[in-house]
C-alpha cells in the first residue's frame, strides 16, 4: 500500500484589527504614502494582533477552522507541526501549546523555524511522517505575529508585514486517485542569512531584536530561486506549466507574485493573491491564501496546486499537490 497525504481541510484566522496604509503612516509618523506602498509592494492593508493575542492562540483558531472544513474532530489528530518565527516562548513549542488548546492528548507536536518558507518545510516534514506511517492525521499550521518584531520607524520593512494564521489537515490515504501531496522540494543557503534576519533571540547575548532586511538583495534571490524550485517540482512529477491549475505563492510582494505567474504562463485569475489585504504574514501566508481560495469557491477537488516560498536563511522551497 502506498500512502499519500491528502489535504482534507483548510482554515485560516486573521486578527480583528485592520490597519490600512494611510493609518499606518499616520500612526508611526512614516514618510510614506498609500500610493508609494501599493506601487512597490501591492499591499493596501494588514491585520494586527490584539494585545495578548499570541501565535498559539491564532494557530489554534486556524486549526479549528481546518478541522471543521475536514469534518474531523481534534481527537483524530496525531501530529501537529507549526511553522513560526514568532513563537509564544522559547519552549514549550507553539505546536505543543496548540495541541493542548485543542485538547489533543496523543501523538506529538513540534515547531519548525524557516521564516517565510516555514509552511513549505512543515508540509514536507508532515508529509514524510505520514508516508512512513508515523502519523495518520496531521495539522500543519503557519502562524505569525510579526507586528511584535518590526521596527515601526523603518518604512522599508514595517509596511510589508501583518499577523495571522493558516492551517491544513493532512490525512493518510491510499494513492488511488492521484490526489494529495505529490512532492516537496526544500533548500537553504546560510551564506545569505544576513540579508533577511531578526537580530538576536532567546539565546543571544544581546537579547531579542528586530527584523532587518536588504530588500533589493532578497528580491534578486527570490525571482531566480523560486522559478528554479517550481520547475524542479514539476519535473520531478513529469508535469509541465500547462498542468498547473493554481499558483498559491508566498505573499511577500505583488511584483514577485506577478513574475512567477508569468513564468508559469498562468493568467492572473489563476494566481491566488492575498498580499493586498493580508500583507506578508510569513509562514502563515500560503495556508491563509489556500483558505481564501476555498472560501471564494475557486479551489476545486482535483486541481493541481503549486505552492512556493522564500524566506530568511535563506530558505526556499516548493510543494506540488493535487487538491
Amino acid at each position: 500500500m502506498t500512502l499519500r497525504s491528502l489535504i482534507a481541510g483548510i482554515g485560516g484566522y486573521l486578527p480583528e484589527r485592520v490597519l490600512d496604509n494611510p493609518a499606518l503612516a499616520e500612526a508611526h509618523g512614516l514618510d510614506t504614502t498609500d500610493e508609494w506602498i501599493v506601487e512597490r509592494t501591492g499591499i493596501r492593508r494588514r491585520h494586527i494582533a490584539a494585545p495578548g493575542e499570541t501565535a498559539s492562540a491564532m494557530g489554534a483558531e486556524a486549526a479549528r477552522a481546518a478541522l471543521a472544513h475536514a469534518g474531523l474532530p481534534a481527537e483524530a489528530v496525531d501530529l501537529v507541526v507549526v511553522a513560526t518565527a514568532t513563537p509564544d516562548s522559547a519552549f514549550p513549542a507553539t505546536a505543543v501549546r496548540i495541541q493542548g488548546a485543542l485538547g489533543i492528548a496523543r501523538g506529538f507536536a513540534f515547531d519548525v523555524s524557516a521564516a517565510c518558507t516555514g509552511f513549505i518545510y512543515a508540509l514536507g516534514i508532515a508529509d514524510s511522517l505520514i508516508r512512513t506511517g508515523q502519523a495518520r492525521c496531521a495539522l500543519v499550521i503557519g502562524t505569525e505575529v510579526y507586528s511584535r518584531i518590526l521596527d515601526w520607524t523603518d518604512r522599508g520593512t514595517c509596511v510589508l508585514f501583518g499577523d495571522g494564521a493558516g492551517a491544513v489537515v493532512l490525512a493518510a490515504t491510499e494513492a488511488k486517485d492521484g490526489r494529495g501531496i505529490l512532492s516537496t522540494h526544500l533548500h537553504s543557503d546560510g551564506r545569505h542569512g544576513d540579508i533577511l534576519q531578526v537580530e538576536g533571540g532567546a539565546g543571544s547575548t544581546g537579547g531579542a531584536g528586530l527584523l532587518r532586511m536588504a530588500g533589493k538583495e532578497v528580491f534578486r534571490h527570490a525571482v531566480a530561486k523560486l522559478a528554479a524550485v517550481v520547475d524542479e517540482a514539476l519535473a520531478a512529477n513529469g508535469l509541465g506549466h500547462e498542468d498547473v491549475r493554481w499558483l498559491v505563492p508566498h505573499q511577500a510582494n505583488l511584483r514577485i507574485i506577478d513574475a512567477m505567474g508569468r513564468k508559469l504562463k498562468l493568467p492572473p485569475e489563476r494566481v491566488v493573491v492575498t498580499v493586498d489585504r493580508h500583507a506578508n504574514t510569513s509562514a502563515a501566508s500560503i495556508p491563509l491564501a489556500l483558505a481564501d481560495a476555498v472560501a471564494t469557491g475557486r479551489l476545486e477537488r482535483g486541481d493541481l496546486i503549486v505552492m512556493e516560498a522564500i524566506g530568511g536563511g535563506l530558505t526556499w522551497g516548493a510543494a506540488l499537490a493535487r487538491y
